[in-house]
């Protein structure tokens, strides 16, 4: 069957731009959404089961209608949540909001768009002559789509050592498969390689689950994420300078923070902002940002409400966990303990720690090609070609794929991580909603 417009993902990207297709597609439409995961939405961030994995984005900001700002406040109070404006909820919650606002729409949707999900991996793509795109599936069968979005995501990043260097059989890979922590034994040491915001949620998770042992967590470093303020905060406008420096525009924030103001609001002032001063950017200077800038970005602009950052402090302060700044070198492992060796930061003395078991919080896989062969397929076929940076793969100004010479192909888009080269800023729901919007009214233009 050829469909009007195939959405290819599982997580929220997928979830919001179907929401937006479901809303702007022209009578007479039909949809395919192709995933294999049960968990349709809610992805990694949102289908955890824990109360202590909260959202990073106040309650106000989380609606997944662009048009309708105070939506997730309505669902929490509805459903006897605390719905203040400021309240950072759990991020199971927002995955059951998620799923309702879905079901609400489909059974709400006009009988004239057609939806079908089809529980399957996309393995491979192919544009036809006539502008079309043919999907193979993992299962054998095929789909065509007059447009396709893809949304992907990205997949969990490799252990910074080589295979060689690796221990056995106690180390954990990917953290969100959340039946490793079913192993643990309550006395274990633990070390977590990766000191963000996946280090902290795995350090909760341990905590819920009984582990009293010692946790160590190791990274290049040693930063952890800041908490957001207490009490809502007025942003700031931000005082960037003309030229696009990296070091004038830090040295211009800094200015700004040592004046008095709250550097919190400083950063909020900075996110309207980011995409356009990212994209003025040359590739020199992004470079350079990746470089040397990106871990204290990160742990300014991606923060922990606070009473999750209060928790992991006093964690922190009762000696339970230990925070490491250095360089892996080895993992061996001597039956059932395993030595990990690093490299002190800002020196060449060696230290080792002596545990039970290792988890993988590096982060994200940057590129975000590795872990889809349908991705790789069309990087082979030239239908995509990856971000010089790292940051997933080249789009346009319209969230448009480029293919291999660079070309923005018609009716082939991108959502989500998988744009951050073009985007930067792409990986919140205050983004991609934002995003998903403008592509999916894009798509339905084009069809009518």
């Amino acid at each position: 069957m050829l469909y009007d417009v195939v959405v290819v993902g599982s997580g929220f990207s997928a979830i919001a731009v179907t929401i937006n297709l479901l809303r702007a597609m022209p009578a007479g439409s039909s949809i395919a959404v192709v995933g294999d995961d049960a968990g349709f939405g809610r992805g990694t961030a949102y289908r955890t089961e824990f109360h202590l994995h909260r959202l990073n984005v106040p309650a106000a900001r989380m609606s997944v209608f662009c048009d309708k700002a105070d939506d997730f406040r309505e669902w929490l109070a509805a459903h006897g949540r605390t719905a203040d404006a400021q309240v950072f909820a759990s991020r199971g919650d927002y995955g059951l909001y998620l799923r309702d606002r879905f079901a609400t729409l489909l059974r709400e949707r006009r009988q004239d768009v057609q939806i079908d999900f089809i529980k399957a991996k996309a393995a491979r793509c192919v544009r036809h002559d006539n502008g079309g795109y043919s999907f193979q599936l993992a299962t054998g069968n095929q789909l065509d789509a007059a447009a396709v979005v893809l949304c992907l995501g990205l997949g969990n990043a490799d252990l910074p050592v080589s295979k060689q260097n690796r221990a056995g059989d106690r180390i954990v890979e990917n953290p969100w498969r959340l039946n490793w922590l079913s192993h643990v034994q309550p006395d274990e040491d633990i070390c977590i390689l990766g000191s963000g915001l996946t280090m902290i949620d795995q350090v909760l998770a341990l905590r819920e689950h009984g582990h009293k042992g010692r946790i160590h967590v190791l990274s290049r470093r040693g930063l952890v994420p800041l908490p957001h303020a207490s009490g809502g905060l007025t942003p700031a406008q931000p005082h960037l300078p003309e030229g696009r420096d990296i070091s004038a525009i830090l040295h211009g924030l800094r200015k700004q923070v040592k004046g008095g103001l709250d550097w919190r609001a400083v950063m909020d002032g900075l996110r309207p902002q980011t995409q356009a001063l990212w994209q003025s950017l040359n590739a020199g200077q992004r470079s350079r940002f990746l470089r040397h800038a990106l871990p204290w970005w990160n742990v300014h602009r991606h923060r922990l409400a606070p009473p999750v950052r209060q928790r992991f402090e006093a964690l922190r302060e009762a000696g339970t966990v230990s925070i490491h700044a250095g360089y892996l070198q080895t993992m061996d492992q001597t039956g059932e303990r395993i030595s990990v060796r690093y490299r002190k930061r800002g020196g060449r003395d060696m230290k080792d720690i002596s545990v039970d078991r290792i988890v993988n919080c590096t982060g994200m896989e940057r590129a975000g090609l590795k872990h889809s062969p349908l991705l790789l397929s069309m990087q082979e076929s030239g239908l995509l070609r990856p971000d010089p940076l790292g940051l997933g793969i080249v789009v346009d100004a319209l969230s448009r794929v480029c293919d291999g010479s660079g070309t923005a192909q018609p009716r082939l888009y991108a959502v989500g991580g998988l744009t951050a080269g073009q985007f930067w800023e792409i990986t919140a729901v205050p983004d991609i909603r934002v995003q998903a919007h403008a592509v999916a009214e894009r798509i339905a233009e084009s069809a009518k």
